[in-house]
């Protein structure tokens, strides 16, 4: 589909296996671009291109990536009620991409849920003025489980 108010070859589709490449290409990107500066440096060693990599296969059913002239430049993920992943690599930002990711997960949510969260490192300002443009609200600190190897790392969000 093509979407009203975006890059005129901007589309999203649910995502295939074949796309699990790029996905964890633009994640790794996207990730170090919002968060190296404000999450604890013990996460970095879990963030590297192949630990991204790993973690997309499972995300795969749940996934929807947007495309630009054929190729992935963002994906969002939902899990339950929470709209878990949401990246753009910045090549794509004022196209719509973004925006265009977070309706579709929002839909998705609203088919089995009243309510979506999403959590954001609080110094990551540029994503938390974007989520609040397009009218969701802060609804306070929490300590985000980030998932690692053999488990997971406490790291101050919001929510």
């Amino acid at each position: 589909m093509t979407l009203d108010g975006a890059a005129p070859d901007l589309t999203l589709r649910p995502a295939a296996a074949g796309d699990s490449h790029a996905i964890a290409t633009v994640w790794h990107a996207a990730w170090r671009d919002g968060h190296l500066g404000h999450v604890p440096d013990q996460l970095h060693p879990y963030r590297t291109l192949e630990h991204f990599q790993r973690r997309v296969p499972q995300r795969i059913a749940n996934t929807t990536v947007a495309m630009v002239a054929g190729r992935v430049v963002g994906f969002v993920t939902v899990h339950d009620e929470e709209l878990e992943q949401i990246f753009v690599v910045s090549a794509a930002r004022g196209t719509g991409a973004a925006a265009a990711l977070l309706r579709c997960g929002e839909r998705l949510i609203a088919t089995q849920f009243d309510n979506a969260w999403l959590a954001v490192v609080a110094g990551n300002r540029r994503a938390r003025r974007f989520y609040e443009r397009e009218g969701w609200s802060d609804a306070g600190p929490i300590r985000y489980a980030a998932e690692i190897v053999g488990g997971s790392l406490a790291i101050d969000t919001h929510r």
